[in-house]
């Protein structure tokens, strides 16, 4: 074997110590840069993961949102459409009611000028009558100066 190894022109003591020293270097390599270069990688790859599964979360929970906010503000239309009927229903029954009063109070205020307008015809009546007698006593007098 010595022979092979000379007739190439190699030292089998030096190819011994560059093995020895090619494994040195390699298990120092692997252990001060090639593990902790795995294990950022390691790291930075579940934080990426995390992220992306956060985001996920995060969209879910900006649907679920989006959604409950579109229930909410349909759930507020439909109140906000049965308030404004019940306000007009109750502003309609009010107006007949007002309108019923106003009916009520103007046949009574009618009747009073009715009643009124009766009352002050008796009494004009009644004065034309005194008038009336009034005169016919002055008529009768003078008659009765003449003759």
């Amino acid at each position: 074997m010595s022979e092979l190894f000379s007739a190439f022109g190699l030292d089998w003591h030096l190819l011994v110590v560059n093995c020895i020293n090619f494994g040195l270097l390699l298990a120092a390599l692997w252990y001060f840069l090639y593990g902790p270069l795995t294990r950022t990688l390691e790291a930075r790859r579940q934080k990426i993961a995390q992220g992306v599964e956060d985001a996920e979360n995060a969209a879910q929970e900006l649907r679920d949102v989006q959604n409950a906010r579109a229930g909410l503000l349909s759930d507020a239309g439909k109140e906000a459409d049965k308030l404004v009927a019940d306000a007009r229903a109750a502003g309609s029954a009010k107006e007949r009611e007002l309108v019923a009063q106003g009916e009520t109070s103007a046949a009574n205020i009618l009747k009073a000028a009715e009643a009124q307008a009766s009352e002050m015809k008796a009494r004009a009546i009644a004065e034309s009558k005194q008038e009336v007698a009034k005169l016919i006593v002055l008529g009768m007098e003078k008659l009765a100066k003449q003759k």
